[in-house]
């Protein structure tokens, strides 16, 4: 029997610790995740000095607990991959100096992982989805569409010109007083709200691209709850923004898909890949399945565990290159932005997103 290669994997670009082990086969002997969900709150967002510091207290524990739960010594490790960039860049150093410190005291390959590319990629270990697909990446730092053609081979569509459509949520609930996070907070108050009864805009509905903007949609929200009469109906404007945001998801996904199509029309039923933590939504992953289903495409969405962020993902694009013997330099740089396509033509506007 062929022997399995064994991949460690860190994950500390926002405010998840996350160590994981995973196999060729794609099993994942151990997945630890330490949230500082708790500790941003009262802040109602992320403060990347206070992430950094703990950042720092969590990660020795969360790696000796990755190591029990496994069963696992350094010495049955085959490599260690470590999100590199983007994202905060206190938090990626802290992983990114912890991931080669074991790599060099191990002898081991490391790998510094894109976290774009870690969502990218999750199908690939949860589905075992062969190349190409299309995604989109949705997240509290990112939102865009691209084509996945092979390992390291990616063609970005679309990318957001200004807040994430995560972003968004966060922003949306702290006007409305619903707390941090502001995904899960706007998704339960949504449910007993009416989706129309706030007039708010489809952001660039009339544009024929697939980039992406929620800043207006946000100040749209904030002035419509300033000028509202009290009391505040908070489930109905929750339910109205969160209709826009799936709104505008679907038309630029539906721009994508025409865009895909068009690149591979010997495919019968391309696949969509929808990753990231605002998967998570309920509404929104019904509404891109509608889509999805419309025009013939496979919805494919990796388990809700794995679409926030971990370090199962990263620790697997680690996999990935380590089986075609493609490692980093211990000399890496850790990256605060990280395109997955360098050759994308800059979209228009200011304030873009990598």
């Amino acid at each position: 029997m062929t022997k399995q290669s064994i991949i460690l994997g860190i994950e500390s670009s926002c405010d998840e610790t996350a160590c994981a082990i995973i196999r060729q086969d794609g099993e994942i002997l151990a997945n630890i995740i330490s949230s500082q969900a708790s500790i941003h709150a009262s802040h109602g967002g992320v403060v990347p000095e206070v992430a950094a510091r703990e950042h720092l207290s969590a990660m020795r524990p969360v790696i000796t607990k990755a190591l029990k739960q496994s069963g696992l010594s350094f010495d049955k490790i085959d490599g260690v991959a470590a999100t590199g960039g983007p994202g905060l860049i206190g938090g990626v150093l802290v992983g990114t100096v912890t991931a080669k410190a074991i790599a060099s005291a191990s002898n081991l390959p490391y790998y510094a992982v894109n976290h774009l590319e870690g969502h990218a990629l999750t199908p690939r270990f949860t589905h075992n989805l062969d190349f190409p697909y299309l995604l989109l990446l949705v997240s509290g730092g990112h939102t865009q569409l691209l084509n996945i053609r092979g390992l390291g081979k990616y063609e970005r569509y679309g990318t957001t010109l200004d807040d994430a459509a995560g972003e968004a949520f966060d922003k949306a609930a702290k006007i409305l007083g619903l707390g941090y996070p502001g995904g899960p907070a706007i998704e339960e108050a949504a449910k007993s709200g009416n989706p129309t009864a706030i007039k708010l805009p489809i952001p660039r509905q009339r544009y024929h691209d697939c980039h992406f903007s929620f800043s207006g949609l946000k100040t749209a929200l904030a002035n419509a709850a300033s000028t509202h009469p009290e009391p505040l109906p908070v489930c109905d404007f929750a339910a109205s923004m969160q209709s826009a945001i799936s709104a505008c998801l679907v038309n630029r996904s539906a721009i994508a898909m025409e865009a895909f199509i068009s690149s591979y029309k010997h495919r019968e039923q391309p696949s969509f890949v929808v990753a990231g933590g605002v998967a998570a939504n309920t509404q929104i992953r019904e509404d891109l399945q509608n889509l999805a289903s419309s025009l013939n495409f496979t919805m494919v969405l990796p388990p809700l565990e794995f679409c926030t962020d971990n370090a199962a993902m990263i620790a697997w694009v680690g996999m990935e290159y380590h089986q075609i013997g493609m490692n980093t330099e211990l000399d890496f740089a850790p990256r605060p932005r990280w395109p997955l396509d360098n050759n994308a033509t800059p979209p228009p506007g200011r304030g873009v997103r990598q």
